[in-house]
């Protein structure tokens, strides 16, 4: 026998299919046309059967048209000379009787999708767009949009447009919705369907006739559509009501999405149908389809942000299942956040310090992230919840412990108290980077509170020389200087050997610049490096409004639900901190009146709006005095700052900086630009 995918298989096909004996015998050529397919299909390059195959199609027997069309189809770019033998009998078949050979044949001759062969399909699919059967009408509306696809230079015959738009009305509702497809793919230059008000209320009043497919496709075209008066807007809002309670979620998130889209004006309205969908969009969000509760996940964190209170009462249907894959756990971590009232608070932090010790890392982090974020507003039982995961010993819950504790002390430092009777018997050794990171951040500002402070930081200093991160390594140096301003005596000898190797063996520029930087301005004085270091409060009382998010306009995302982005949000957030930090690394040291400044601008979604950056900036205590209009490249931003110019030390400044949106990371714009420093 020889080998399943050898030259000889091939050549005993061949005989096979030239055997008089067998094309007789309609059952075995069938079956030898089958084994050909089989072999198609498990990789095996049989393209030197293509002419033995073109004879075959000329057959009465469906089921082997139906094969052999599947193979020439495959190999007609291969073989693009021989595809012209087929020509003759596909557009003999579309004059077949029987109306599923017609359409075969026409769906078969746009699929050879060879540009040559094109003038022999117009006249065909031309014919086809007036045939009484609908599955030929079908077959014909979208050949005409393959055809476009295939020479997208050539321009459509505007008889040819006509005749789509008059397949509007066709009675067959599939034929319909394959116009509009087509319309749309063919006009795609000019805009796509001219959606006028005959078109609007045909399409309305047809749509129960249309499958979930079909349905989803009008209602998105008739986006573009603006009624002309009030009463024909609630007209068409009358017809659309009973489908916002569909239980198919595709046609209920289009149907969700056309009314907000009409609404934009009217906010009372907008209100009223978001409570409505609020069953579908909960079911959804229940799904069995992980991906469906995701999507639905994703868009009901879009309605929190108008509605907070629309999902209040139902928060338990938020609740993480023990089998959950971890995106969809924090995905539900961050719609209970937003839950989060006077009535539940106890219940939701009982059942997030459950997830705490969630086997998935990433989950167990999301959770201590959530719980930061409700101490902003409720922080004596959020605090005991922090600390006690502390006495698990566990590094990871430890580390996000930490850097939690830094982010809710840096926005309301009342809770530093709490923070310091933590920390004050630590006797961790962390090897996570941002957990150490946010260690040394908090024994900077409390080192006058904690006993154990210089201690711990001698500790680090002595394993200086192992450590690889630059980032500790600086987060090192300005604690080390901090707690060396409230507790010089115990302190002096281990700064002054951190900064002997960080300026002398320290192979990281910025670390030795940082360095330098601490060493010149302890030549100024204690109280230069006071005013530098512990100048003003620790956090800015403007940062009041972070904590209660006022709720966006619904103008503000109605143009992006049932659309990916959301997904996109969801994705981004699921990496980002326990708030929306814009972080900033200063690459460059600010040391002329015009200097080169290198930053990379982490957004905490793909498309940052200039808003969301103020508030970031904000968070880090940079006040920005001025931006340009929204969706405008480039961004320019006024800030003021504290120079560290020897010229300028002490004066306030103001940097201008031009942010130019670059596609080299989804969430990082990356900046090459001068930057001018005025003195205030």
């Amino acid at each position: 026998m020889p080998y399943l995918g050898g030259e000889e298989t091939v050549r005993e096909l061949r005989r096979a299919l030239s055997n008089p004996h067998i094309q007789t015998d309609h059952l075995r050529y069938r079956n030898t046309i089958h084994r050909v397919i089989r072999l198609m299909s498990q990789g095996v390059d049989v393209s030197g059967l293509f002419s033995e195959m073109v004879k075959a199609c000329a057959t009465g027997d469906i089921v082997q048209k139906k094969l052999v069309y599947v193979f020439l189809c495959s190999y007609a770019s291969v073989n693009p000379e021989l595809s012209l033998l087929v020509i003759n009998t596909l557009r003999k078949d579309c004059s077949d009787p029987n109306p599923m050979v017609r359409s075969l044949a026409l769906r078969n001759m746009c699929n050879l999708r060879l540009p040559g062969l094109c003038e022999y399909v117009e006249q065909p699919l031309t014919a086809g767009l007036k045939d009484k059967a609908a599955c030929v009408r079908r077959v014909a509306v979208l050949g005409w949009a393959k055809i476009h696809a295939l020479l997208p230079n050539t321009e459509i015959d505007a008889a040819v447009v006509n005749e789509l738009y008059g397949l509007l009305r066709d009675p067959d509702p599939v034929v319909m919705v394959n116009c509009l497809r087509a319309l749309e793919e063919i006009l795609e230059e000019e805009g796509g369907v001219a959606i006028n008000k005959p078109i609007a209320h045909h399409l309305l009043n047809r749509l129960k006739e249309c499958d979930v497919w079909g349905q989803s496709e009008v209602l998105s075209v008739l986006q573009r559509y603006r009624p002309r008066s009030e009463d024909e807007l609630f007209d068409i809002l009358s017809l659309l009501d009973p489908a916002l309670l569909s239980h198919h979620v595709p046609i209920m998130a289009a149907t969700l999405r056309l009314f907000l889209s009409l609404c934009s004006m009217l906010p009372a309205v907008c209100v009223s149908a978001l409570e409505r969908a609020r069953g579908p969009l909960l079911a959804a969000a229940g799904s069995s389809s992980r991906e469906l509760r995701y999507a639905a996940l994703c868009h009901i964190q879009l309605l929190l942000r108008s509605e907070p209170g629309l999902m209040g009462e139902h928060y338990k249907r938020f609740y993480c299942g023990y089998a959950e894959p971890p995106y969809i756990k924090q995905s539900k971590i961050q719609v209970l956040v937003e839950l989060v009232n006077d009535d539940n608070v106890a219940v939701v932090l009982d059942e997030l310090k459950g997830y705490c010790t969630d086997v998935n890392t990433e989950t167990s982090q999301a959770a201590i992230n959530a719980i930061g974020s409700i101490g902003r507003s409720y922080d004596d039982r959020c605090l005991g919840i922090l600390t006690g995961l502390l006495e698990l010993k566990q590094e990871h819950i430890t580390s996000a412990v930490l850097q939690t504790l830094r982010d809710l002390v840096w926005v309301s430092p009342q809770y530093g108290d709490a923070v310091c009777s933590a920390l004050e018997k630590w006797e961790d050794q962390l090897q996570d980077t941002q957990g150490r990171g946010a260690l040394l951040w908090l024994l900077g500002v409390y080192g006058d509170r904690l006993s154990g402070a210089p201690y711990i930081l001698e500790d680090f200093i002595d394993g200086v020389r192992s450590e690889v991160s630059a980032e500790v390594k600086t987060e090192l140096l300005t604690a080390t200087l901090r707690v060396f301003l409230s507790r010089p005596a115990e302190t002096q000898d281990m700064m002054g050997r951190l900064l002997q190797h960080c300026i002398e063996e320290e192979l990281d520029m910025c670390v030795r610049d940082q360095a330098l930087l601490y060493y010149r301005l302890l030549h100024c004085g204690i109280e230069d490096v006071r005013r530098v270091l512990q100048c003003g409060r620790r956090s800015d009382l403007s940062l009041g409004p972070l904590i209660g998010r006022p709720p966006e306009p619904i103008s503000q995302w109605a143009s992006i639900f049932n659309t990916l982005e959301p997904l996109m949000l969801g994705a981004s957030s699921l990496n980002m901190l326990s708030f929306p930090c814009t972080r900033v690394w200063f690459l460059k040291t600010l040391c002329l009146f015009v200097v080169i400044f290198q930053a990379y601008v982490m957004c905490p979604v793909p498309r940052c709006s200039p808003e969301s950056l103020q508030v970031a900036l904000q968070l880090v205590n940079i006040q920005t005095l001025a931006f340009t209009a929204p969706n405008k490249l480039p961004w320019k931003i006024s800030i003021l700052f504290l120079s560290r110019n020897q010229k300028m030390f002490g004066q306030k400044c103001i940097l201008r900086i031009k942010i130019n949106q670059q596609p080299e990371h989804p969430h990082c714009c990356k900046t090459n630009t001068h930057i001018l420093i005025t003195p205030c």
